[in-house]
């Protein structure tokens, strides 16, 4: 077995989608001969809520070494934990390449001052490195046009050349993620392989009995739920949605007994999903709750509502991770999707495509709302046995499969 030492400084029971990364790749990479050596960092330098449950999800085989971080002060100045527990992370990193015999370093970001670890730790023991994009470090912040976003994306600027320049491997959860990156760094691109989380079909066999449900003290509810962190470029689709529903309501072809609700949308700084129900005379009928529920509560919420919503980005990269959770909910699946997200190949492959809305540039909100009247009338009519998706076909995207990837990519980086 080789050994692939991962560096990611949240870990379960940390309920944070970039923890997803290392633990869904990391259950199965033993099938494909690489050992996982995690080195994170204890919870209890952790900011957020902490989800015991997530100890459930995870395999055994993946071996865990925990350092420290600085606590966060008081005025908070610095909370980025890839930066407060940087110095740890590497001193701990650095004896654990001396003391074992280290194949290969695979770094997932953000955090992505965590990358900077990859070429210093090459340049001290020559081990190769790879670097995984969870997100892009270089992005479009034209929908965060605030001095906070400006600032980083200028260290993100300046940072990224230095991290990535010796990298042997880049990895991403799809390769539009990760190939700015490459074109603007290397002459002669590296190894790279996209794949995306993928899921793995053990967490869904998890059925918490006693968890509360957002709609339990509404009697007579059809919940409609989407799941996840509301996106900066998700707002044109949110809007269309909405006024498509109002045209509906008025006409008297919408069910009043729908409720939307949309959970663990984060503390995202642009204009509200409840501001725009309101703009629409819809407040009435939908429901945000901002903070995240524990992940396997999220699964069960999605397999117990009578339809699932997937509103995804105008980006085409956006890859929608959280598109596996939605198929495998077994619910009628609503989704908003750019034409070129990988995302929709996905939805299409499973035959969930039936209430599919595909984003083309330059669609204006008159346009997404004409398309949006007739699929959402059918969307609240259709019987639930008459929704079939081929799951078979979801095998090709699932964590085994990113696991084995990963592993041929690595295999490929250091020469064998």
């Amino acid at each position: 077995m080789k050994t692939v030492l991962i560096i990611y400084p949240h870990w379960v029971p940390a309920n944070l989608a970039g923890v997803q990364r290392p633990r869904l790749i990391g259950n199965y990479l033993k099938h494909f001969g690489w050992d996982p050596l995690l080195l994170t960092v204890a919870s209890q330098y952790y900011e957020e809520p902490l989800d015991p449950l997530m100890e459930m999800t995870v395999s055994k085989d993946i071996e865990v070494v925990y350092t420290k971080a600085f606590n966060v002060t008081k005025p908070r100045l610095i909370g980025d934990i890839g930066l407060r527990a940087f110095p740890f992370l590497k001193k701990q990193a650095i004896e654990l390449c001396a003391k074992r015999k280290i194949d290969f370093i695979w770094i997932p970001i953000p955090s992505f001052y965590t990358a900077i670890l990859g070429r210093q730790l090459h340049d001290r023991t020559g081990i190769p490195y790879g670097i995984d994009y969870i997100d892009p470090w270089v992005r479009d912040i034209t929908n965060q046009n605030n001095l906070r976003a400006k600032l980083s994306q200028i260290v993100a600027r300046t940072l990224e050349p230095y991290a990535i320049k010796k990298a042997a491997l880049i990895t991403g959860v799809s390769t539009p993620y990760y190939q700015p990156a490459i074109d603007r760094s290397f002459k002669k691109s590296p190894v790279h392989a996209g794949m995306p989380y993928g899921f793995d079909p053990n967490d869904h066999m998890i059925n918490l009995d006693e968890i509360r449900l957002p709609w339990n003290d509404m009697p007579n509810c059809r919940p409609w739920i989407y799941a996840g962190a509301f996106l900066p470029n998700s707002h044109l689709f949110v809007q269309s949605f909405f006024e498509a529903i109002a045209g509906l309501k008025k006409a008297g072809k919408w069910d009043n007994t729908i409720k939307l609700f949309f959970v663990g949308t984060g503390p995202y700084p642009a204009k509200r999903i409840t501001a725009y129900a309101k703009d629409f005379g819809i407040e009435d009928i939908v429901i945000e709750h901002r903070e995240r529920f524990p992940f396997l509560h999220v699964l069960n919420f999605l397999s117990k509502a009578d339809r699932v919503m997937l509103f995804g980005s105008t980006e085409k990269h956006y890859t929608a991770s959280k598109t596996f959770q939605c198929l495998l909910s077994n619910r009628p699946v609503f989704s908003m999707l750019h034409a070129d997200s990988s995302a929709v190949d996905v939805i299409k492959s499973a035959r969930a495509n039936a209430f599919l809305f595909e984003y083309h540039d330059g669609d204006t909100t008159t346009t997404i709302v004409r398309q949006l009247n007739t699929m959402l009338v059918d969307l609240q009519n259709i019987d639930i046995k008459e929704w079939s998706p081929n799951l078979d076909s979801l095998e090709q995207y699932s964590s085994k499969q990113s696991a084995r990837v990963l592993a041929e990519a690595m295999d490929k980086a250091i020469g064998q």
